[in-house]
Formats: structure tokens, sequence, C-alpha cells
């Protein structure tokens, strides 16, 4: 069973960024990150798949005290052990990653742990299973995961209604397409090109702040 605040994750889970280090050029991951902070990023997602573990923990290490200082909450990407051993604020798991029960057995009850959902049947397991939020997509095609199939805006809404805790949406997300996700139920989005693939990575942070806030506020867009 969770403790966390969930009234507090649904306003953090807003604008929520998913690292990439695809797009670094000639900058760092951290000074990446510090943008999309400045920016108005509520949440951060460090997903890591090429690092060997002792450059991952220091890396998360490091974006953990850049996080808290915006008061953000940070969060790691599948690696439980990592997310542990750092006490990064929790973790995030996929539908072929550990068992969301047992995640929550390792972490405890006071971290944040969110589970990517495709269907009503997966949300609502991973609810059962002490899931504090949800991602659900790919609500649009994305590069970023070349095996995700988009997903239907009704389906969404039927996982928002099928469940009680938060739930947001990723993949394919944009500055362009963000408002057609108005009336699905979510009380925010995760991206990762979006902001990390910007030119001005601060400015992108902010103008899809602007417009993810505008669109959970219309009063059919917003969380149960």
């Amino acid at each position: 069973m969770s403790c966390v605040n969930r009234e507090q994750l649904k306003k953090d889970l807003l604008l929520y960024a998913v690292t990439d280090r695809s797009w670094l050029g000639e900058e760092t991951l951290y000074e990446q990150v510090e943008k999309a902070l400045k920016g108005g990023a509520t949440f951060v997602q460090l997903r890591e798949k090429e690092l060997d573990e002792e450059h991952f923990l220091e890396e998360a290490i490091a974006l953990k005290e850049l996080c808290h200082k915006y008061h953000v909450p940070f969060v790691i990407n599948d690696n439980v052990k990592i997310a542990k051993e750092m006490d990064a604020d929790g973790v995030h798991v996929g539908q072929s990653d550990m068992e969301a029960d047992d995640v929550r057995k390792i972490l405890g009850e006071d971290k944040i742990l969110g589970v990517s959902a495709q269907t009503v049947e997966q949300a609502v397991l991973a609810e059962k299973m002490g899931a504090d939020y949800l991602g659900v997509g790919a609500v649009f095609s994305t590069s970023t995961k070349k095996d995700a199939s988009a997903i239907s805006k009704e389906r969404v809404k039927a996982i928002c209604e099928a469940v009680h805790i938060p739930v947001i949406a990723i993949g394919g997300i944009t500055a362009d397409n963000i408002l057609t996700l108005k009336g699905s139920g979510i009380c925010g989005i995760a991206v990762v090109s979006a902001i990390f693939a910007a030119k001005d990575i601060e400015d992108a942070t902010g103008v899809l702040l602007e417009k993810t806030t505008a669109m959970v506020n219309d009063k059919e867009g917003l969380c149960v």
C-alpha cells in the first residue's frame, strides 16, 4: 500500500520530462535537465539504456539533487536497484519489467511507483498492485519507442475512468497536438523529444507547460 500524497502527485505530474541523451550535442544531460526545470518541468524521469551502473549511479545522484533544488520529484526508469541505492523519489516500470507489487516491496510505501499501461486491464491490475500513477501510450506515433503502436483517445479515457490514480499520456506528444488530448481525463503529459530535441529546451518546456495547463484545466479534461 502506498502512502504517497495523491493530490500532490497529480499536480507534480503535469509536465513530466523523460531524459534521452540522443540530443546532447556538446551539452551534458545535467545542463539539459536544468534547462527543462527552468522552463517549468514538474517531474523528471531518468531513462538510461547505455550507461554502466557506476556512471548511471553518479548521474542519478547528481540529477536528483538538481531536481530537488527546483522542488521537482525525480524517478528512475526501470532500474529498481539504482533507485533504491541512491534513494530516488521513485521508479517507473513497464509491462515487461518487474511486477509492480514486487517493486513496491523493494522501495517501500513512501516512494512513487509509476507503471506503463496500454489497456484497461493492465491499468486496473497496476493500481491493485500498488501503482501511484500510470503512463498510458503511445497516444501518437513516436520515434522514441519503435515498437510502440498508438492507442486511441477513447481508450485513454476508458483507462482514466477505470482507475482512481492519476494518469498521464506519453508518446509522440508535441506542442502542436497536445490540445487534442483535451477531455481524455489525463492530468499531465510525459515527453521526451518535445523537450530534449528542442533547439531551445527552456522555451520549448515553457510552451508545453502553458498548453498542458490549458488542456487539463478544461472542464472536460480534469482528472477524476
